[in-house]
């Protein structure tokens, strides 16, 4: 990923790097990486499965990183939204460089979100709980952006 400072990715490079991912993680496991919304459970499972293999955040960054851009691939697929680069204060905020907007304004962290999910792990962390929140069809954690 061009990553010509400290910042992080870009927006511009989202689609492409989650495409990579799935070409190489379907290709070795026929896993159901299809950019559907029942898909952003298998992520839930891949993350799980991390974390309870031991695995650090430094040596998992990369796969967390494809994994979040991934889930905000649905986002942009299935839901409207469009992938954003942030601004100085967003990037402090959500501790990352790109997000996505949703059609309604809002601006959400879909790469913090897996690395909550490894991190913590909890069923408030789902991916799927996720989409289904912004995308209207769950309630509960609304406004929860990372």
């Amino acid at each position: 990923m061009g990553q010509g400072d400290e910042r992080g990715p870009y927006a511009n490079e989202m689609r492409p790097y989650a495409a990579v991912f799935v070409a190489r993680v379907t290709a070795r496991n026929r896993l159901p990486l299809d950019y559907s919304v029942a898909s952003l459970r298998v992520v839930d499972f891949m993350v799980d499965g991390l974390r309870k293999g031991g695995a650090d955040r430094k040596r998992m960054s990369g796969t967390l990183l494809a994994l979040g851009a991934y889930v905000g691939e649905v986002l942009v697929r299935r839901a409207g939204a469009v992938w954003v680069d942030f601004d100085a204060e967003q990037r402090a905020y959500f501790g990352q460089s790109v997000g996505v907007r949703m059609p309604d304004g809002r601006v959400w962290n879909p790469l913090g979100k897996v690395f909550n999910r490894f991190e913590l792990g909890g069923p408030e962390d789902s991916l799927q709980l996720f989409y289904l929140t912004l995308h209207g069809r769950a309630r509960g954690t609304a406004g929860v952006t990372s």
